[in-house]
């Protein structure tokens, strides 16, 4: 069992060690939260050492090892809220197919695959404008502050993006800022944000952004266009609408290459847009879970340091 820390560093760094293993998201929620209590337990006792605040805490906050296992237990929690209520238990490769209509994590990662477009274009703006202006203005006296302005920045629409993840694909990603250790000076901690490696793969990943997001966006809209629009051509001729539309239209509804496509003809273009609609469901659902895993890779810092 490892000793009593006497310091925030220290008991940080004990807290780290306990939570090895654990979901890197949750290691840097803790690591914040332990941080801000302790630092605000400190100012609170300005008569008493470092010491004897942590030796005070450990009594009501927790030793690093028992706040760990406070963390993997509430952890626990979060991970079954975030799964989305389980459908029925389907053994048949139908039932499974067709089941996915029932899982409401398939709507959601469909409606972030229509998002990603917006936010694409948004963070990958963000970066290149961003980034090319206060690097040019470097070399001047406004330069320096706007380019670490423009840092803490990116990692706060990390933090925005974070949370979109989370909410719609259901992958756990951070809910606090980054962990920092603010013994050290200003410079080395505006070093540190320059030197993290997770900084360059949040500004990589709100670049991929964009090419992700057309090809989401374009995947999601026209994949279930083209499968309502076989599931609705043939409902719209049976009952008749059709005739009423060519009437006031002279268009033809449904059919190909001049040739009107009636009565069970109809059928198999009916079967394959619903075949069609559930298959893009399924890419959806896909899509929401290799896009989480990729926030996560690119979004959340993996290791900490001191």
């Amino acid at each position: 069992m490892n000793s009593l820390p006497r310091t925030i560093p220290e008991y940080l760094d004990q807290l780290r060690r306990a939570l090895a293993g654990a979901d890197p998201a949750m290691i840097q929620d803790a690591l914040y939260d332990a941080e801000e209590y302790l630092r605000s337990e400190l100012a609170e006792n300005p008569g008493r050492s470092e010491a004897e605040v942590i030796a005070s805490v450990a009594s009501s906050y927790g030793a690093p090892d028992e706040v760990a296992d406070i963390y993997r237990d509430t952890e626990a929690t979060v991970q079954t809220a975030l799964r989305a209520p389980a459908p029925p238990r389907r053994t048949s490769a139908v039932g499974r197919f067709f089941g996915v209509v029932a899982d409401p994590r398939t709507y959601a990662s469909l409606f972030y695959m229509v998002l990603a477009l917006a936010t694409g274009i948004f963070y990958f703006t963000w970066v290149v404008a961003g980034f090319s202006t206060t690097l040019g203005l470097s070399v001047t006296i406004v330069g320096i502050p706007l380019l670490i302005l423009f840092f803490g920045s990116v990692r706060v629409l990390s933090l925005v993006e974070g949370r979109i993840v989370e909410v719609m694909l259901g992958e756990r990603m951070p809910r606090r800022p980054l962990y920092t250790v603010r013994g050290r000076s200003i410079w080395r901690r505006i070093g540190d944000m320059f030197t993290d490696p997770r900084t360059w793969s949040t500004m990589l990943y709100m670049l991929l952004m964009l090419p992700l997001g057309i090809v989401y966006f374009t995947l999601a809209t026209t994949l279930l266009a083209v499968g309502l629009g076989f599931v609705l051509a043939p409902i719209v001729s049976w009952t008749g609408l059709d005739a009423a539309w060519m009437d006031r239209h002279d268009v033809m509804v449904v059919g190909f290459d001049g040739y009107v496509l009636e009565g069970w003809a109809l059928l198999p273009m009916l079967l394959g847009g619903v075949l069609l609609v559930f298959a893009t469901l399924h890419l959806a659902r896909a899509i929401g879970r290799g896009h989480g895993l990729l926030a996560k890779h690119l979004l959340v810092k993996t290791a900490q340091h001191s």
